[in-house]
C-alpha cells in the first residue's frame, strides 16, 4: 500500500512538471512569434504611426509579460496563467490587424499612408500569432484546474 501510494505520487509530480514545461513551451513559442511579427515593423512608418504605434507597443509589452510568464510557470503557475492571458490580450491586436486590415481600418478609422490592397491578408506570422495565442491560452486554462496552489 505504501508503494503504490509512493507511485501515485512520483508519478502525480511527474504529470505536473510535464504541464509547466508544456506551460513553459508555450510562452516560448508565443515569443518567438510576437518577436518574427515585429521584426520588419520596428522603426518604420508603422512604429510612428498614432494607431499602429501603440498596437505595436503593446505587443513588445506582451512579449516581456510571455518572458515573465515563461519564468513564473514554475513558481507561481496561477500568476503564470494571468500573465499569459493578458500578454496574450495585448499581442491580439496586432495580429488582427495585420489579418484583417479592411475591418481594422472600418474600426479604428484614422488616414492611412498606404492604399488599402484588400479586407483580408492571409500572413504567415499573423495567422501563427493567432493560432499560438490561442494554444497558450488553452493549454493555460486547461492546466490551471490540475497544477499545484
Amino acid at each position: 500500500m505504501m508503494v503504490q501510494n509512493l507511485q501515485n505520487y512520483i508519478g502525480t509530480r511527474m504529470a505536473l512538471r510535464r504541464q509547466k514545461l508544456l506551460q513553459a513551451a508555450s510562452c516560448l513559442v508565443c515569443l518567438v512569434v510576437a518577436q518574427r511579427s515585429s521584426f520588419g515593423l520596428a522603426g518604420t512608418e508603422f512604429s510612428g504611426g498614432r494607431l499602429t504605434g501603440p498596437i505595436l507597443d503593446s505587443l513588445e509589452i506582451g512579449s516581456l509579460l510571455f518572458v515573465l510568464a515563461m519564468i513564473l510557470t514554475f513558481v507561481r503557475p496561477r500568476i503564470a496563467a494571468a500573465l499569459v492571458i493578458i500578454a496574450s490580450l495585448l499581442c491580439l491586436p496586432l495580429y488582427l490587424f495585420l489579418t484583417a486590415p479592411g475591418v481594422s481600418r472600418r474600426i479604428l478609422g484614422g488616414e492611412y499612408s498606404v492604399p488599402l490592397q484588400a479586407n483580408f491578408a492571409w500572413g504567415r506570422s499573423a495567422i501563427a500569432g493567432v493560432l499560438t495565442i490561442a494554444v497558450a491560452i488553452y493549454i493555460f486554462i486547461w492546466n490551471l484546474r490540475t497544477v499545484e496552489r
